[in-house]
């Protein structure tokens, strides 16, 4: 007869709780890394970023999870998950970066190292999962870019008795569609000031809502210049230097509207920010004559270009290359002359242009001063002058001129005088062309070009690399960009890149376009912050694929104000807590505008005081993005902002 105790064993063991038994082991690993968001690249299991033996400060670990900085995980937890462990690090295989390791239970902070550099030796985790349903471990990038931002997550692992837990998506944010649509009253939009030079071409779309058909009218016109009193479109010649005051009318059944319209003619072009659209993110190298007219169309019949969208730009690959996959992009790059031949998919350039500027809109066009642009298509070195007399004869209003393979010929040399070289004689060319063309220099950032941009003559320049390989940071992205806010003015813009949301492609693969990865909110804040650095407002989805919610989110026209507005102040940025932030515009009619920025993973309340913002005295609030005017107040104003987004007000005397 067996003993009591053993008897008494047995029965527990039959109803004892799964619960309650005994803990067990879950490797980081084992969960699903698919939902990992991540800076470059994919998670690597069990080995760096780079595929050598994960090891920090020289310790090695046979276990673990690599990720790119900046990353998020987000985890659901179950009853029964008891703690979380690991060793945090950057990999000694990295070769530089600065990251951050945070993790977070149920919204709480349970873990922070500190910022990691290579070298320093792994720091500890084991925190409480306790009750807890859920766990974000995010790494941060420090805001110093993400270059070989390789962090390592060793040996990490969950202590669990019961369910396992779970990889999961980020929080979700409804589809919403924020801003009212646009009365049948005509509302004249875009920008109240207009530059362009002395006895070149003019031409200018009114940018105007409500419901056609309707008549247009312009008291004070200069001499030179008539208005299609049924399109809006004004053309002719620029007048002679000076200023001129222009009012103009739109009316149609259900009303009227008036605006001042004041036309600069001088030196200076680009008196607002440049806005339009650019095929790069959307089409790469697939891109057509048919695609760039389709592009045209949509601007006009989606509203785009009743909001102030204008530009219709070319960007690589509409040359020849000595080889490309595609035989159609093959061929001789220039003819017996030494102009630059386009290749088959563009049969006839100034066709494209006339196409174009028939709606009353601009064509752009793309090059670069190396010998081959980046994508591998012909350059214009050593046929500058050429290239340019070129676009001008086709009809181009806006050069891109990507440095690319410039670089190979300077021998390492990075001299400011090297870095400037290309554009000083492209743009004393441009100056002696017979049209106006804005001219947008992509080099980014190199030399401090916001520091001589405008000085040789450029409109507009990047100041980073391409967005698209890191959308995921267009919060860091906007205030680094924000840094250089003093050389932001009229004719002079920093360009954090283009407006990447609706249908992209994947810059890492040079796609076809496909629902971006941001979320809703992301992509309003995209907007928010881009108008707030007064920023060139340039779309790089496919025009063709344009939906309710993209529309939304690039037509509302009282946000695009801000980024018009002519004052051209880029918001200076006031700092809040590690995420949240607050950025501030000065209108040119004594209105300030705020954004409420919060980058952070969960809402938290952000408020600004009148003291911080320069004014007294009772103001009202307006929501920009529901353009609803929230009420009257006398001290400060506060929003509990969501994730990723931004909060954007503009405040009136009352």
């Amino acid at each position: 007869m067996k003993p009591l105790y053993w008897i008494v064993a047995l029965v527990a063991a039959m109803i004892w709780p799964a619960s309650l038994s005994a803990s067990e082991t879950v490797y980081l690993t084992e969960l699903d890394l698919s939902f990992i968001r991540q800076g470059w690249g994919k998670p690597q299991i069990n080995h760096s970023m780079r595929g050598t033996p994960m090891a920090i400060a020289g310790k090695k670990f046979e276990r673990g999870l690599a990720t790119h900085a900046p990353s998020i995980f987000w985890i659901d937890l179950f009853e029964g998950c008891e703690r979380f462990q690991a060793f945090v690090g950057v990999d000694d295989s990295a070769g530089g970066g600065t990251i951050n390791f945070k993790i977070f239970g149920d919204s709480k902070k349970l873990f922070e190292s500190g910022v990691m550099k290579p070298g320093d030796k792994p720091k500890e985790v084991d925190v409480d999962l306790t009750g807890m349903k859920s766990l974000l471990l995010y790494v941060d990038d420090c805001d110093d870019g993400l270059i070989c931002d390789h962090a390592d997550w060793a040996e990490a692992r969950f202590t669990v008795k019961g369910d396992k837990p779970r990889a999961t998506s980020a929080p979700s944010d409804e589809l919403p569609i924020l801003t009212p649509r646009p009365g049948p009253e005509p509302r004249i939009n875009g920008a109240a000031v207009y530059g362009c030079r002395s006895g070149h071409p003019f031409l200018y779309r009114i940018p105007v809502q409500g419901l056609r058909p309707m008549t247009f009218s312009a008291k004070n016109l200069p001499k030179g210049l008539t208005l299609n009193k049924s399109t809006g479109i004004i053309s002719g010649v620029a007048p002679s230097v000076g200023e001129y005051k222009v009012k103009l009318t739109a009316k149609n059944k259900k009303g009227s509207s008036i605006r001042e319209f004041k036309i600069v003619s001088g030196d200076t072009l680009a008196l607002t920010p440049p806005m339009g659209w650019n095929h790069w993110y959307a089409h790469y190298d697939r891109v057509t004559d048919k695609m760039v007219r389709e592009a045209a169309d949509a601007m006009v019949d989606s509203g785009m270009a009743d909001v102030g969208y204008q530009y219709v730009n070319i960007d690589d690959c509409w040359m020849n290359a000595p080889k490309h996959a595609d035989p159609m992009r093959v061929g001789p790059l220039r003819d017996a002359q030494g102009n630059i031949i386009p290749n088959k998919y563009f049969p006839d350039m100034k066709a494209l242009t006339d196409y174009v500027h028939a709606k009353g809109l601009k064509a752009g066009i793309y090059t670069s001063p190396g010998p081959l642009t980046c994508g591998g298509f012909c350059g214009a070195y050593e046929h500058e002058e050429a290239d340019a007399r070129q676009f001008a004869a086709w009809g181009f209003d806006f050069l891109k001129y990507d440095w690319c393979t410039y670089g190979n010929l300077t021998k390492d040399d990075n001299s400011l005088q090297t870095l400037k070289k290309p554009y000083i004689k492209m743009g004393e060319i441009l100056k002696n062309q017979n049209r106006d063309i804005v001219f947008n220099l992509c080099q980014y950032g190199m030399g401090n070009v916001w520091e001589w941009g405008a000085d040789v003559g450029g409109h507009c320049w990047r100041t980073a690399g391409d967005l698209g390989f890191e959308l995921n940071r267009i919060f860091s992205v906007a205030l680094k960009n924000a840094e250089h806010r003093a050389y932001s003015k009229p004719g002079a813009w920093n360009d954090p890149d283009y407006i990447q949301i609706g249908k992209i492609g994947s810059a890492f693969e040079m796609g076809k376009p496909q629902m971006c990865s941001l979320t809703p909110n992301e992509q309003y804040a995209f907007m928010s912050l881009w108008c707030l650095m007064a920023a060139p407002l340039i779309y790089s989805g496919d025009m063709s694929q344009l939906d309710e919610f993209t529309l939304n989110v690039l037509c509302n026209a009282e946000v695009i104000e801000v980024d018009q507005d002519p004052l051209g102040r880029c918001a200076r940025v006031v700092p809040g807590t590690d995420d949240t932030f607050v950025m501030i515009k000065e209108m040119a009619d004594g209105s300030v505008v705020v954004g409420l920025c919060n980058r952070g993973e969960f809402s938290v309340p952000v408020s600004v005081d009148w003291s911080t913002l320069g004014i007294n005295g009772v103001r009202v609030v307006r929501d920009l993005w529901r353009q609803n005017d929230l009420g009257a107040y006398d001290k400060q104003c506060s929003a509990v902002v969501p994730r990723h987004s931004v909060t954007l007000l503009r405040l009136r005397i009352k």
